[in-house]
């Protein structure tokens, strides 16, 4: 398993378990604050009914039970006589019914009472009452006609949020209320139903969904942030490598020639040649120079990265010295064509003429070392808002997507199959972007495979 996945699927794994852990926790908290939801009104309303019974005597259905044994009287003498079948019978019981649910629905004082005390108590009163009939039955002396309310038949008219399959979990359960008189005996429940309670139930859960929540982007942040250092450091770990690898091999060249030199000198025959002395001398000292400006070249990395540019700037006029340092590398590159267009009219801007120099003639090196072909360079200059504006355009290689945004990196070279075709250390483009930034500006390219590319330079005036 390589580092990357070592990482990335325990990770995965953790904040999945964090996840199931706390979908876990808040559907378990959901419950508990739904059973204390029903509890809470459950205990206000048995408050609220035993206050209404101290201060009236009432437990908000004694109109509507005296209506109701006028209705049974009423049913029994004039409508229970008539009956001649058993489905008139059925009928009658379904009417009876239903005019019971009427009567205790249009005439009951309770919820009112209920809505009012609840708002006192600074507690959510807009709910709907719901009746439900168990036993009913309409009696006298000489007659007798007994209800069983079937929830599968029948239904509580005007009751909003009733059900033909049983109790919501949305209703709650008042009181259940038994009364007998002259003429009839029956018993009901009292439902109070919150049509809005998953949400006043979501709202006292807000705060625990917000920390849950929170707590599962913090630990996929950190997971990322993680994953992507871990990444950068592998990142940076392989450009020191290939550093590395880089250095030695520009290093064993110098060195090897100087070994290979120095055992020559060792040959009689040669000694006795003055002239091969002489060549073999001035070999020797050609590597030397070279070797001592690989180790200058580590030690100038260390010192840019400890301290800042000590910039001599001086006042220049920049298209002269444009043109200078381009027909200066012309001369040492006969098979390069530099196309050159300026328009900077004479403007002068003050700059560290050997810094530019070097960040200049890094870019050329480049469009030269990194072309497949007969290299073409198109130098340009121009004035803007900004400041200072240098392309350098070539028709090298090009850089691969994957590579543009690295391209600045110290040690970095953009991927090719053999690192020595090329040499380099992957300083260059970096030493480029730290004198564009010492001197104020900043450098951007744009590049395709096998298009070449653009080098933008910008300087303040």
């Amino acid at each position: 398993m390589s580092k990357k996945n070592s990482i990335l699927i325990p990770g995965i794994a953790a904040i999945l378990i964090l996840v199931a852990v706390q979908v876990y926790v808040i559907k378990d908290l959901w419950v508990d604050k739904d059973i204390l939801f029903d509890l809470k009104y459950k205990i206000l309303s048995q408050e609220a009914m035993d206050q209404l019974n101290r201060l009236s005597r009432t437990d908000g259905f004694e109109n509507a039970l005296v209506v109701l044994n006028n209705y049974a009287k009423e049913t029994l003498t004039d409508e229970l006589g008539r009956i001649k079948s058993e489905e008139e019978l059925r009928k009658l019981k379904e009417e009876a019914l239903q005019g019971a649910y009427k009567i205790l629905n249009e005439l009951e004082n309770l919820s009112p009472y209920l809505k009012g005390y609840f708002k006192r108590q600074g507690s959510e009163g807009d709910f709907s009452r719901n009746i439900e009939i168990n036993y009913l039955q309409f009696l006298d002396f000489d007659n007798k006609l007994e209800i069983y309310a079937n929830p599968a038949i029948f239904r509580s008219p005007n009751a909003q949020n009733d059900t033909l399959k049983g109790k919501p979990k949305s209703k709650i359960l008042v009181n259940r209320f038994f009364r007998e008189d002259n003429y009839y005996r029956i018993s009901f429940d009292f439902y109070i139903d919150f049509s809005g309670k998953q949400k006043m139930v979501f709202r006292d859960m807000a705060i625990y969904l917000a920390m849950s929540i929170f707590s599962i982007l913090v630990v996929v942040t950190i997971l990322i942030i993680t994953f992507r250092n871990l990444m950068e450091e592998k990142r940076l770990s392989n450009l020191k490598t290939d550093f590395i690898n880089n250095m030695t091999h520009e290093i064993k060249t110098p060195l090897s020639t100087i070994t290979v030199a120095g055992k020559t000198l060792e040959i009689e025959k040669i000694r006795s040649d003055e002239n091969k002395i002489l060549e073999t001398a001035r070999l020797i000292g050609k590597q030397s120079v070279h070797l001592n400006q690989l180790i200058n070249l580590i030690l100038e990395i260390s010192m840019w990265e400890r301290t800042q540019f000590q910039l001599d700037k001086k006042e220049v006029d920049i298209g002269e010295l444009m043109h200078d340092i381009v027909d200066s590398f012309r001369t040492g590159n006969n098979r390069v064509v530099i196309q050159e267009d300026y328009s900077f009219k004479g403007q002068k801007i003050r700059l560290d003429v050997v810094y530019f120099t070097t960040m200049i003639n890094n870019l050329l090196s480049n469009a030269v070392k990194y072309s497949d072909k007969d290299p073409v360079i198109r130098v340009e200059g121009r004035e803007n808002r900004e400041g200072i504006v240098i392309s350098i355009t070539d028709n090298g290689i090009g850089i691969g997507k994957q590579d543009l945004k690295h391209v600045f990196d110290k040690f970095y070279r953009v991927s090719q199959g053999n690192i020595h075709k090329t040499k380099g250390l992957g300083l260059g483009l970096y030493y480029v972007k730290r004198i564009a930034e010492a001197h104020g500006g900043s450098v951007t390219v744009e590049s395709k495979p096998g298009e070449g590319s653009t080098f933008t330079i910008t300087l303040p005036k």
